[in-house]
């Protein structure tokens, strides 16, 4: 097992605002209750401020999670294995950044070692980091493969996202069932076709 060298992530993020405490953010939900009609001292409702408040704490949970840190541990014992590592079928829960509603799919991770192999379990990790944020799908596929690949340093890298976005399938066009497919090729996976390909039949995708 090799534990990495401390390395400064750098802020995924602009700088934020300070956070506001519990009781300002329930004072918000009970202000959006007031501005979408109803009465948040009703009977139904008086405990919602503070249920979506803790519901928020699970939904954006990603926000308190270093990717980098959890691809840190790595391990060197691999007799040579040097081809393709594939995880399929990573569900995710994520939440729109131009509507905060969600959106929910599957992701596909894979990387080519390079003598070292971490954990299959921080993969999945670094999923739900980066998904349980405010997000775009585009953002947070190329957020998974970067950081796999800026921590692990493989031979390349490759992540697909499908994602059902609500704000689309509820809202708007109002068009469900309609998917969204994106993808992110690093290292051998962007310079050998073969490689990509290989990839893709191994998770059922055609890009």
């Amino acid at each position: 097992m090799n534990v990495l060298p401390d390395k400064k992530a750098a802020p995924a993020e602009a700088s934020s605002p300070a956070r506001p405490t519990r009781a300002e953010a329930e004072g918000a939900v009970r202000t959006l209750i007031l501005w979408a009609g109803d009465n948040p001292d009703r009977e139904g409702l008086g405990e919602t401020p503070s249920r979506v408040v803790r519901s928020y704490e699970e939904f954006y949970a990603g926000y308190q999670q270093d990717p980098v840190e959890i691809l840190r541990t790595t391990f060197e014992e691999t007799e040579g294995y040097d081809e393709m590592v594939v995880l399929k079928d990573i569900t995710f829960e994520s939440h729109c950044e131009h509507h905060m509603v969600p959106v929910i799919g599957k992701a596909y991770v894979a990387y080519l070692p390079d003598k070292r192999v971490v954990g299959i379990s921080k993969l999945v990790r670094v999923v739900e980091a980066y998904s349980k944020r405010l997000q775009i799908q585009e953002k947070m596929t190329a957020q998974i493969a970067n950081a796999i690949n800026d921590t692990l340093h493989p031979k390349g890298v490759a992540v697909v996202v499908q994602g059902e976005h609500q704000c689309m399938t509820t809202r708007g066009v109002h068009k469900p069932g309609v998917g969204m497919v994106t993808s992110t090729m690093l290292g051998a996976f962007r310079s050998d076709a073969a490689t990509r390909r290989e990839f893709l039949a191994i998770i059922g995708q055609q890009l």
